[in-house]
């Protein structure tokens, strides 16, 4: 009989996607007969509660980070059983009633969630014994909310020994906590040579490669960060990654025109593992996946424009550790771009301290528990 785990996630960004995807890469290795089932759980609900569940925020934190930050802190702070959490909590239960009849079709052993609303809905369903297949939550940032935490899970998984510690300080009672890293895809376990990568890019080894990512919606970065990066380090190619943002893209095409040796436009790729291979320093947002992707293949960052809350408090760890630089603005930008350049002992000590912090495996280690709980129950 074929063991059914069912991941669910959340498309409010892409990071949340992207694990649950991972995990279900990762499932084609493992032995034994394994059927991963993922699904989005923003695709069950009506249009209007995904467009202000998903789409809102994502506006929000571009254009109010200010007024995003204060309900990042407030639900932090906020207890469980505040009325305006339960008015939350009646309300996305209303919405998102298609997910019953998601778990009678899946009929699932195991259930997975890389995002807290799916979570907190199987535990009212826990609560009200309509769901019996153990549920797993796996965070997916270097830091924990307190929307992560929700009564009868049967464990977590945490991207580092600090988080699993907070994990427990904030009570989970007695789930299981397992250190396992963020999942990230199978592609990025395996050690890349750069020049080749480099050269399947149609990039020259020999000069320095910058790579801007964009962040899964196109929020931070941008035509002008490209141009002052050219500015900065001419000496430099710069990797200008739009992903499925069409606006964005045609501004860096536009750039890659008018300089064909520094600006390498790219759009959606299916191998950005080869393309962050390539390059000697990743210019991002602190996105739990990005950065988990980066540490694996054991790449430096410079991080800018972080999400209040949350990315904010991945930079934290990231500083921290040396594994990154911050960049506040454009000037502190170009002055970090030329401190690592222009020192490439820094350079290759911040790169082997990524490579040591980096978990490739995390996809494999949180299924093979998830899998292995069953004949410890």
């Amino acid at each position: 009989m074929r063991t059914r785990v069912l991941v669910l996630s959340v498309s409010a960004g892409a990071g949340h996607t992207r694990a649950a995807e991972a995990l279900k890469a990762q499932a084609a290795s493992l032995p034994g007969p394994i059927e991963v089932t993922h699904v989005d759980v923003l695709t069950l609900v009506p249009r209007g509660f995904k467009a202000i569940y998903g789409e809102f925020y994502l506006r929000l934190v571009e254009r109010h980070p200010a007024l995003w930050a204060y309900l990042f802190n407030l639900t932090d702070r906020a207890p469980r059983d505040a009325p305006f959490q339960q008015m939350r909590r009646g309300i996305e239960r209303l919405n998102t009633r298609a997910l019953r009849d998601c778990l009678d079709r899946v009929r699932p052993h195991h259930i997975v969630c890389t995002h807290f609303l799916p979570a907190e809905l199987l535990a009212h369903e826990i609560k009200r014994q309509r769901v019996t297949a153990p549920v797993w939550v796996v965070v997916t940032d270097f830091d924990v909310h307190r929307l992560w935490l929700q009564p009868s899970m049967r464990g977590y998984f945490a991207a580092t020994d600090e988080v699993a510690f907070r994990l427990r300080h904030r009570g989970v009672g007695n789930a299981d906590v397992t250190v396992s890293g963020i999942p990230i895809m199978p592609a990025f376990a395996t050690a890349l040579d750069r020049g080749a990568c480099a050269r399947e890019a149609g990039l020259d080894p020999k000069r320095p490669i910058l790579l801007l990512t964009s962040g899964g919606a196109g929020v931070g970065g941008g035509a002008d960060v490209v141009t002052r990066l050219i500015q900065t380090a001419p000496q430099a190619q710069v990797i200008a990654l739009a992903g499925r943002n069409q606006r964005l893209l045609d501004d860096y095409q536009r750039l890659a025109a008018a300089h064909p040796a520094n600006v390498h436009a790219v759009g959606y790729t299916t191998a950005i593992e080869r393309l962050m291979s390539a390059a000697d320093v990743i210019i991002t947002k602190p996105g739990g996946l990005t950065v988990s992707e980066c540490l694996a293949l054991g790449r430096p960052m410079i991080v800018i424009s972080p999400i209040p809350g949350q990315e904010e408090r991945n930079a934290d760890f990231l500083l921290e550790h040396g594994l990154a630089l911050k960049a506040n603005d454009g000037a502190a930008l170009e002055f970090r771009v030329r401190a690592l350049l222009d020192a490439p002992a820094r350079l290759t000590a911040m790169r082997e301290r990524a490579a040591f912090a980096g978990r490739p495996d995390a996809a494999r280690r949180v299924l093979e528990h998830v899998l292995g709980s069953s004949s410890q129950v």
